[in-house]
């Protein structure tokens, strides 16, 4: 008798153990944090008036971005060169954004063999550090910002990007040029990273064009990600995204559905509105959602809005974050209200 009471005992407290839910994820009054963001050259009209909302808060702008065409050699879009000239006057320090995304008769993005051509022999990778130091030197600004993606698999192009990150690390420094890296959170990060460097940890796209209806981060995705990132060396920050996805008849495991978009904040809210839908805020995310049904079709909205980032940014400064980037400007209705204390 005595174990069977021992055995319900235990019971009860295993049921109501699992009955207990940790609080809703929300804002609250933090540390204060170093904000800083990007200006994309594909929405400038749109990022200026976020720029403007939110300038009196930002300590950095990163200008997004130069990339590559099918030759090799940077492509720097019209845009970035406007944007160049806009940010001259402003004052906030000023990064140019180098990516491995190809534009030409076909675009890629994140194109990883064009790594392993620029990066393959130590000449290249000391020719691509002097370069992207001479355009941010013409172009005025005070940083570079690397964002080489797509290629945590490959161990011989890791090891390649290693050294890159090295050389480009020396190289600022002689340049008296400031070095931001930006690094996926899948990527692992005890791979010999040089000291020197702010390293910006992407925590999004935990849910996206890639996998099933969800947030850009959650609870547990940031507080795992922290936890991985104490193996970077030096600065670190971490960047949260606004806007979100769309989803189109998503069923079956992601076997059966139809498009999947990424949304900006007024895009959601718009759809939002039109399909009179209340959007629900999600207790591990704080992310909004909703569903609604158009054309035949079946669809399902999740994305962030002020307060989801304010909650994101709050756990990120209670486990000791400093600085924090917002990708992007353009596309959201209440950056403004996005608290850095």
């Amino acid at each position: 008798m005595r174990w069977l009471m021992l055995g319900l005992f235990l019971i009860a407290v295993v049921s109501l153990g699992g009955c207990a839910k940790a609080e809703p994820l929300k804002s609250a009054p933090h540390t204060p944090v170093e904000f800083a963001t990007w200006q994309v050259y594909w929405d400038v009209k749109s990022g200026e008036e976020d720029y403007r909302a939110t300038r009196e808060k930002l300590a950095k702008v990163s200008i997004f971005a130069v990339c590559y065409d099918e030759d090799d050699n940077f492509h720097i879009p019209k845009e970035v060169q406007t944007l160049v000239n806009s940010y001259r006057i402003r004052k906030v320090e000023r990064y140019l954004t180098f990516t491995n995304d190809i534009v030409g008769k076909k675009r890629v993005e994140k194109d990883k063999e064009i790594l392993s051509r620029i990066l393959a022999t130590d000449e290249g990778i000391e020719d691509e550090a002097d370069a992207m130091a001479d355009l941010a030197q013409d172009f005025g600004m005070e940083g570079i910002e690397l964002d080489y993606e797509n290629f945590r698999k490959d161990e011989a192009l890791v090891t390649r990007y290693v050294a890159f990150t090295k050389k480009l690390a020396e190289v600022a420094k002689e340049r008296n040029l400031k070095l931001r890296i930006v690094l996926e959170p899948s990527m692992a990060y005890d791979v010999g990273l040089p000291e020197g460097p702010e390293y910006v940890v992407m925590f999004y796209n935990l849910h996206g064009k890639h996998n099933d209806p969800g947030p850009k981060a959650d609870r547990e995705f940031i507080q795992k990600t922290l936890q991985k990132m104490e193996a970077l060396p030096g600065r670190k920050s971490v960047a949260f995204a606004t806007g979100g996805c769309l989803w189109q008849d998503y069923a079956l495991f992601g076997m059966k559905g139809g498009e999947k978009r990424f949304l900006s904040e007024k895009e959601a809210a718009e759809l939002a509105e039109q399909y009179e839908k209340q959007p629900e805020r999600d207790a591990e995310s704080a992310a909004l959602h909703f569903k609604f049904s158009a054309d035949g079709h079946d669809n399902e909205v999740w994305y962030a809005d002020a307060e989801t980032l304010n909650a994101w940014i709050t756990l990120a400064a209670e486990s000791g974050v400093e600085s924090v980037g917002i990708w992007r400007l353009g596309g959201n209705i209440d950056l403004a209200d996005v608290s850095r204390e």
